[in-house]
């Protein structure tokens, strides 16, 4: 093994020695010359002592470490991760399950691979590297994926030229290996058309498939509001469940096509769905008080810290409206997947616009990310999606 050699200014090694994956670029003393984005470096502290291996990167968060042990990263080394990663999917029972089909097979640093993120949709991996160091080994990530799933895995999609930057070269999308014998998956019974290709992140928000099968038990008999509705999750799921009506409400056209397409490929809900193509704030001012349900799921409003005072104005501004329009006695599912807005500032920022709202408002329920979407307890940064479940009187 012989990586460069980066050397950390005095004291900076404690986050390492804590397992945190990022070294920022303030806490770097000097790097062999020639290393350059991409590449593999070995981290030592100022008395010489290893700390990590990593990949370098230009830019505030110069290395993310991929391994805290003093090792080659090779194929046998993708492949323990990709095992490990694989066996915690296990035993929570998706790996082999015919009501669910669909799910996160690496987290990031929650599966200790910074910057790689693989989803499995019913045979198809796609894969997003959020670094160039980390989709310089997609061929190797491949084959590790070959040798744990077997024949589970029918194709690897790469999806990273949308989440590297445009001058790295990564100029589209392609298939890896193999291809796609079906874009059709379940989640709890329900029917899903995946479109990694052109949908949004690698073609489904998985991150909600336990806060859609919640929103599906408190739907039945209700009228319910899903906006931000993208693919129609949360749609779908409360249909299934019974819902009285259920209307989608996104401003993108594609988005609408999208839910339309999944709510017909699940029989049985005809005259009970509308979709809507609509900015939804503005909708939601214009809407009666006759939703029992409303979930309120949007983008990230902030996905960087300078933008988090806007981002906390827009949330406020949007519960607000919700809390003024749903019935007495309602349920709100509200969220927010901003990494840079924590589980307080959130909860106190719901707590602000119900406030505004003069109504009356109790937590149910305080939700996060499913645990194929694992935090990790050494770098707090992979928790990132939060939500409130509330009863509004």
């Amino acid at each position: 093994m012989n990586y460069p050699r980066l050397v950390l200014q005095k004291g900076k090694e404690v986050s390492l020695l804590r397992r945190h994956h990022w070294v920022f670029s303030g806490a770097i003393a000097k790097a062999e010359p020639g290393i350059e984005n991409g590449d593999l470096v070995s981290v030592y502290s100022s008395k010489n002592d290893f700390l990590g291996i990593g990949h370098f990167a230009q830019g505030s968060i110069m290395v993310r470490i991929i391994s805290f042990e003093e090792r080659e990263i090779d194929a046998a080394f993708w492949e323990e991760r990709m095992a490990a990663a694989y066996a915690l999917r296990k035993s929570l029972g998706l790996t082999d399950n015919p009501e669910t089909n669909v799910f996160r097979l690496v987290h990031g640093e929650g599966d200790l691979l910074p910057g790689l993120i693989i989803d499995y949709y019913n045979g198809t991996a796609v894969i997003q590297a959020h670094q160039i160091g980390m989709h310089r080994h997609v061929a190797q990530i491949t084959e590790a994926m070959r040798a744990v799933l077997g024949e589970k895995l029918k194709g690897v999609y790469d999806k990273s030229a949308e989440t590297l930057p445009k001058n790295l070269g990564i100029e589209s999308n392609d298939w890896v290996w193999g291809n796609a014998e079906t874009d059709l998956v379940k989640e709890y019974g329900a029917t899903y058309k995946i479109d990694w290709e052109k949908g949004q992140k690698t073609g489904f928000f998985i991150d909600q498939r336990e806060n859609r099968k919640l929103v599906s038990a408190y739907s039945k008999g209700k009228k319910v509001l899903n906006t931000f509705c993208y693919s129609g999750g949360f749609s779908v799921l409360a249909l299934n469940e019974g819902a009285s009506e259920v209307h989608s409400v996104d401003i993108s056209a594609k988005a609408i096509e999208l839910t339309e397409q999944n709510v017909a490929l699940n029989p049985g809900f005809a005259g009970k769905h509308e979709s809507i193509v609509a900015d939804v704030v503005k909708y939601i001012r214009e809407i009666g008080d006759d939703f029992d349900l409303i979930v309120l799921d949007p983008p990230a409003f902030a996905k960087n810290i300078k933008a988090r005072h806007n981002a906390v104005q827009a949330y406020k501004r949007l519960n607000a409206e919700a809390f003024r329009k749903i019935k007495p006695g309602g349920i709100l599912f509200t969220f927010s997947c901003s990494q840079v807005v924590d589980k307080s500032l959130f909860a106190h920022t719901i707590t602000a616009a119900a406030m505004e709202s003069g109504r009356r408002v109790k937590i149910l329920h305080q939700l996060s990310q499913p645990a194929d979407h694992p935090v990790n307890i050494f770098h707090p940064e992979t928790e990132y999606l939060k939500g409130l479940v509330l009863y509004v009187d």
